[in-house]
């Protein structure tokens, strides 16, 4: 199923996340670039009221960057209303799969009403998540075309959507995210330990060369530090471990699938299985807020 093919609320809540998610990492990254500008220019390599009132400005706007992401906090709408979306996501492949208690026959309408009734309480228990997505989301379907067509599906034909389109799909993301994180940790602690290298060598140096009068240490060490900052707020070496254990998770339910041939051992299944997906959600927003 693609992204257009899930309920409208979770198109809104992902896009919201996006959003939210793009806003509070540029805030991050403005800041940094900011106080990096700062320490360059505490160095007093010029003088003057000019490059006094820049310097007083800089520090200013960094300042007004910290405020802002401590008055409106943007991870943390990041977060809910990533919850919300994955909340979502995990109910719609119940449902298009039949898990119980969206088990029925294809004319029942019981299973759509029930449908609707935990989408609209994922929506009233994540009331804060959902005020910050775009108002039009309502307008929209909730039982999509394409999720209809899936739930009408026999018992081998929603098995193998299941198998391509939720399992391996996940399985692909998480070793994928995995590769990824462990690549960034390498990139930024590499970046991290050439900064103090450079920092620790100009040190150095300057015994050497007492005369002479700029030494941009303050500003390389200035770079580490966000450096580590930086790190530290994605969390790269902690996802890639995570991740990758959630690979080999999804890995090891995958065989499960092949003795599943009836309606009730895919409910079983099926349940079992967003279990994991939402745990691993769930200890992801954990650490993000922790």
């Amino acid at each position: 199923m693609r992204e257009q093919d899930f309920p409208a609320l979770f198109r809104a809540a992902d896009a919201a996340s996006n959003k939210f998610q793009a806003r509070f990492l540029w805030l991050v990254g403005g800041e940094y670039f900011l106080l990096i500008i700062a320490s360059v220019l505490s160095m007093q390599m010029f003088s003057g009221a000019d490059y006094n009132l820049a310097f007083a400005a800089v520090l200013l706007c960094a300042m007004v960057i910290l405020l802002t992401r401590a008055l409106l906090k943007p991870q943390q709408d990041w977060y809910r209303c990533r919850a919300l979306a994955e909340s979502v996501k995990t109910l719609t492949w119940r449902y298009v799969m039949r898990a119980e208690p969206f088990n029925g026959t294809v004319s029942d309408a019981t299973p759509r009403q029930h449908f609707r009734d935990q989408l609209h309480e994922l929506f009233q228990v994540n009331h804060g998540a959902a005020e910050k997505v775009d108002d039009e989301w309502s307008a929209d379907d909730q039982i999509t075309a394409a999720m209809e067509e899936v739930h009408a599906l026999s018992v081998s034909d929603r098995i193998e959507k299941y198998l391509h389109g939720r399992i391996r799909s996940q399985r692909r993301w998480y070793a994928r995210k995995a590769r990824w994180n462990r690549s960034k940790a390498i990139t930024w602690v590499s970046i991290g330990v050439f900064s103090y290298v450079v920092a620790a060598a100009m040190a150095i140096v300057r015994v050497r060369y007492p005369q002479w009068q700029i030494w941009p240490i303050d500003p390389v060490i200035v770079i580490a530090s966000s450096v580590i900052g930086w790190s530290q707020i994605k969390r790269y070496s902690e996802l890639a471990v995570s991740y990758k254990l959630t690979a080999q998770e999804i890995g090891l339910i995958t065989p499960k699938l092949d003795g599943v041939d009836s309606e009730a051992e895919l409910s079983r299944f099926v349940n079992e299985a967003e279990q994991a997906f939402s745990r691993e959600h769930t200890m992801w927003i954990a650490r993000q807020t922790s």
